[in-house]
């Protein structure tokens, strides 16, 4: 069973059934112990499911998905912050994506001359009251548990806006170079993102690679440079020069830039 399979049988089974012991799941399932173990936190970084003493449970509309994820990583989700932050100019008009690393970004904007465009609520808070950015927040239906808005409304506000550049975030990219969702409803609004920015600029951290996802977002020539904190693996990094993507490693104190040719 490849690992894509595994884990949507788990997903299964702990939502069909309820809370599950990793015990239940071996033998539903007929994984090892160490299989279903590592498959569940994975699970659980994507938000898919929730890892309990012992095993695991179904998501709960009442868990606060942002706040569990947004520590994790943090280290590198701030390098990554900071470079992307790096790469925006004065004057520019920026469109930021959901998402844990994005919405530590919107914190290096603070007094710089730019317009944000957003549909992350982490990022409005931050920003709001920040007399020099130029905040403009896209219209949808609330999903509290993500910081975000989704949905057709957000759709159809990305179609009357232009943004110079897209800060784009991920569940997971594949070694093909296409970024996937954990979340069917992201799909058409990130595509929306893709369409109404000049330069998209996707923010992946290590353990985007491969990810959590079956939902396909866009293939890899969509985005144009991605900022990471470890440089991806080999089948990863060729897709990526094939595919006319730069990829820019942010280190603690510098950063390097792989540049394809």
């Amino acid at each position: 069973m490849q690992a894509k399979e595994r884990r949507e049988a788990i997903v299964e089974v702990v939502r069909n059934q309820g809370p599950a012991t990793v015990s239940e799941l071996v033998d539903r399932l007929g994984l090892s112990e160490a299989t279903i173990r590592r498959d569940l936190v994975k699970l659980d970084d994507a938000g898919l499911l929730k890892r309990v003493h012992g095993g695991a449970r179904p998501v709960d509309l009442r868990d606060d998905v942002y706040a569990d994820l947004v520590d994790r990583q943090a280290d590198h989700k701030e390098s990554i912050a900071r470079a992307a932050a790096a790469r925006i100019e004065d004057g520019q008009s920026v469109l930021l994506d959901i998402g844990t690393t994005v919405g530590r970004v919107a914190r290096y904007l603070h007094g710089r001359p730019l317009t944000v465009i957003t549909r992350n609520l982490a990022v409005f808070t931050e920003l709001v009251d920040d007399p020099t950015v130029d905040l403009v927040l896209l219209g949808g239906a609330v999903r509290p548990a993500h910081r975000s808005l989704v949905g057709y409304l957000t759709e159809e506000s990305l179609r009357q806006v232009r943004a110079d550049v897209l800060l784009l975030g991920t569940s997971g990219i594949r070694r093909s170079g296409h970024s996937v969702d954990t979340v069917t409803d992201e799909v058409p609004v990130k595509r929306a993102m893709i369409a109404a920015a000049d330069e998209v600029v996707m923010l992946a951290d290590s353990s985007k690679f491969p990810g959590s996802g079956t939902a396909t977002v866009c293939d890899v020539g969509a985005y144009h440079h991605l900022i990471t904190d470890v440089a991806p693996e080999t089948r990863t990094n060729e897709a990526l020069g094939l595919g006319g993507v730069t990829v820019e490693v942010a280190r603690e104190v510098t950063r390097e830039v792989v540049h394809h040719s």
